[in-house]
């Protein structure tokens, strides 16, 4: 999503303002950094960047701090870094170029409605277009301060993001890939007056865009993984078979102690009904270790969520106490030590997973879409469900589909050949 925000003000900032992108800092005339606040770690390196762009940049360029930190912090980023020019809030992407001409201003409103706001094109990849659905968040989960820095929820109208996807397809992309914070919640609250279209309904009118070869998204949100949207997953050709089911915790008590809405149960029964229904199905996950009141057994039921889903991928972080939010305020507190021990456990367990499931690949024939380069020699780009996989060609491949063999696995992408 924040990728989507930046490709958003790089568009208007071209198109209105008359800028270029640079790859050399010391040569920029505004440098922008686009944050995220979920945890902890990337506020505090914020100001250390800051701190080093200050030293190096040219006189007069102008440093702009955006995203979900600048929502958080507002004021004071300019207090604590006085050389910051504004700050721009994740909910106000489309004033870059108002905020661009205010000294020291500061736009952090989450309650602004940028739903039908026709942002300029430009898109950082030829072949994937990422396009949001919705802004905001409408959950209350207790570890989250997104719903403090991008606001409620709101669906971006069915038609827009319809037009979207067809000019994205006329200049080339091959993949469509949609943004939410809870994507398959599509449809719940729009501004305005607009036809009610529900997630399912909206894959089915892009998938019936020609031009549209796949579909990805992310994420939905497991408390919404109704019947109906399972079985369009699972019969829709263009739609990606790959699935990222946020967990946060195997426990059904932490489960509602983070105000998620499912048990493990229901996220047990979503996962093997996508199994049962898409063999080849990969699913991956986020998880939160050492979340407030967190006990030996608690930890034991997400590791066994774990070994029952085999998931491909595991996203799994320590829990990180954030402002704004109920979890800060518990006091049955997970020792530090114990929980980067549990994090250590968790993830061990992973890579053992994943080891066997790559080893899997082996042999096997994935058709890929090339979309970007390696170091040595390589393209890369992945398979209908996820896989990512290298192979040795020439760079005007990027953008075509190809089969491939996997020869040799890996952790982070398998190394493979093009078949004739």
């Amino acid at each position: 999503m924040n990728e989507r925000d930046s490709e958003h003000m790089i568009a208007e900032l071209q198109e209105k303002e008359n800028y270029e992108l640079t790859s050399d800092s010391t040569e920029a005339d505004l440098i922008l950094i686009n944050t995220c606040s979920v945890r902890e770690r990337p506020v505090h390196k914020l100001f250390s960047e800051l701190g080093a762009f200050n030293k190096k940049k040219k006189e007069n360029a102008k440093i702009g701090v955006c995203g979900c930190t600048a929502s958080h912090l507002g004021k004071e980023i300019i207090k604590r870094a006085p050389y910051v020019d504004f700050v721009l809030g994740a909910r106000n992407v489309s004033k870059i170029t108002e905020v661009l001409h205010k000294p020291k201003a500061v736009e952090i409103d989450i309650d602004y409605d940028e739903s039908q706001f026709a942002f300029s094109e430009f898109r950082g990849s030829q072949h994937k277009a990422y396009i949001n659905i919705s802004i905001g968040c409408d959950k209350s989960c207790t570890f989250c301060i997104v719903p403090k820095t991008r606001g409620d929820e709101i669906s971006i109208p069915t038609d827009l993001i319809l037009k979207e996807c067809e000019r994205a397809t006329q200049a080339g992309v091959q993949e469509i890939f949609l943004l939410g914070q809870n994507v398959n919640n599509y449809g719940r609250r729009f501004s305005g007056e607009h036809e009610k279209v529900n997630f399912t309904e909206l894959l089915r009118r892009i998938s019936a865009i020609e031009k549209v070869k796949r579909i990805r998204f992310t994420s939905p949100h497991p408390f919404h993984m109704d019947d109906e949207f399972i079985d369009e997953f699972a019969s829709n050709p263009k739609i990606c078979k790959s699935m990222h089911m946020p967990l946060q915790s195997g426990s059904s008590e932490i489960l509602k102690m983070m105000k998620r809405g499912y048990s493990k149960e229901w996220f047990l029964e979503r996962a093997a009904k996508l199994r049962l229904m898409v063999p080849n199905v990969s699913i991956s996950t986020d998880i939160i270790v050492a979340f407030p009141g967190e006990s030996d057994k608690d930890f034991e039921e997400t590791l066994d969520v774990m070994r029952q889903v085999r998931f491909e991928q595991v996203y799994s972080f320590k829990y990180s106490p954030r402002p704004l939010t109920e979890a800060a305020e518990m006091s049955n507190v997970v020792e530090s030590e114990l929980g980067s021990e549990r994090l250590a456990y968790l993830q061990g367990l992973q890579n053992s997973i994943t080891d066997e499931i790559t080893a899997g690949y082996v042999g096997e024939i994935f058709e890929v879409m090339f979309e970007e380069t390696r170091e040595g020699g390589y393209i890369a780009g992945r398979s209908d469900n996820n896989v990512m996989i290298k192979v040795q060609a020439d760079e005007s491949l990027l953008g075509t589909f190809a089969k491939v063999k996997v020869t040799k696995n890996g952790r982070m992408a398998q190394i493979g050949e093009i078949l004739a």
